[in-house]
């Protein structure tokens, strides 16, 4: 028997993790519960809504924050009447957090229902600044084996690497989602009780089981029975880069890392990550005895400050600014 507490039923909900690793999905199943209001996309207000439009106490960065989002995917799939909210945040707004409250529970009113997630990976790197803003916020991060996300990084050549590192894509992609998930884990360390640590694989493994336990954190009863009968999104069309093996009917998310890496790349991609994997419950079958070669000591050292450098340059310059509003016009849903 669940012991839902009653003082967390409507507290809003973050879904973050590093890319690949399963937000989607999960996001998909709380929608698919019929509790939250069905948002399918990306608010992005912390990584990118924030630092393009600064103090939003200022009216005048009010006025130019509604007149990008109303042109924008955001706003497109939001239902909103323009008008009604271009007021409500003109006159009611005074943050980042109160802009997204508001948006987002105007979304559920909209809906008739009484609370909301939303999805961002990258919220995982700005959950403390959230917290601030959102002091009721609840957030759940969903950690992968860091193998499986880089062969998926690798694939979908999410990552960038140095120029001269061109061959070790998969590697920049293993540190890229250990520099991530450790930010995070980090973090939580000022969120207990309202942070919970997610395994994709038990997830997929044991999925009524996890979703009990994120009823009880969460303070909502949601129903498991409703999420398998009227599935929505990745939950009923997985979101995979490898579609191929939905066509073979090898599809199988868990451990691909042991059908697609060689003995090398397996041996190099562990000693770089290993560690952490590790801590986190992994099982680590390939790492060098005597531990990264030269190269890839320098890569562990000088990838987490060049991804630290480059997250810089997204929240505090102009360059940073222009990426952020093209990508306002550009995602309409979850990857």
């Amino acid at each position: 028997m669940s012991l839902i507490d009653p003082t967390r039923d409507r507290a809003p909900v973050f879904i973050v993790g590093s890319a690949r690793s399963g937000t989607t999905l999960l996001y998909h199943l709380l929608l698919s519960s019929g509790v939250f209001a069905n948002y399918r996309g990306e608010p992005a207000v912390f990584d990118l809504i924030r630092p393009r439009f600064g103090d939003l106490a200022h009216r005048r960065n009010r006025e130019a924050l509604m007149n990008a989002w109303l042109r924008s995917a955001m706003y497109r799939i939001s239902g909103l009447d323009a008008q009604k909210i271009h007021n409500q945040v003109l006159n009611e707004c005074d943050s980042a957090g109160v802009f997204l409250r508001l948006v987002m529970s105007e979304v559920a009113r909209v809906q008739g229902k009484e609370r909301w997630a939303v999805w961002g990976p990258d919220n995982l790197l700005f959950m403390e600044q959230i917290k601030k803003e959102l002091p009721d916020a609840l957030f759940i991060h969903m950690i992968r084996d860091g193998r499986d996300v880089a062969v998926s990084m690798t694939r979908e050549r999410w990552i960038e690497t140095l120029p001269w590192d061109r061959t070790q894509n998969l590697v920049v992609a293993g540190l890229h989602w250990q520099w991530k998930v450790a930010r995070g884990i980090q973090s939580a360390k000022t969120l207990s009780p309202d942070y919970l640590e997610i395994h994709f694989e038990e997830l997929l493994t044991h999925r009524r089981n996890i979703m009990t336990k994120i009823s009880d954190f969460l303070g909502q009863e949601l129903d498991f029975d409703q999420m398998v009968s009227q599935p929505l999104g990745s939950v009923l069309d997985p979101n995979t880069s490898f579609q191929e093996e939905r066509s073979d009917g090898t599809f199988q998310p868990i451990e691909r890392w042991r059908r697609v890496l060689s003995a090398a790349q397996l041996e190099a991609l562990e000693s770089a990550i290993g560690a952490l994997l590790k801590d986190l419950g992994y099982e680590v079958v390939g790492e060098r005895k005597n531990g990264l070669d030269f190269r890839h000591q320098i890569m562990q050292q000088l990838y987490p400050r060049y991804f630290d450098f480059k997250q810089w340059l997204k929240v505090n310059t102009i360059l940073g600014n222009l990426v952020s509003i093209e990508r306002m016009h550009l995602s309409d849903s979850p990857h």
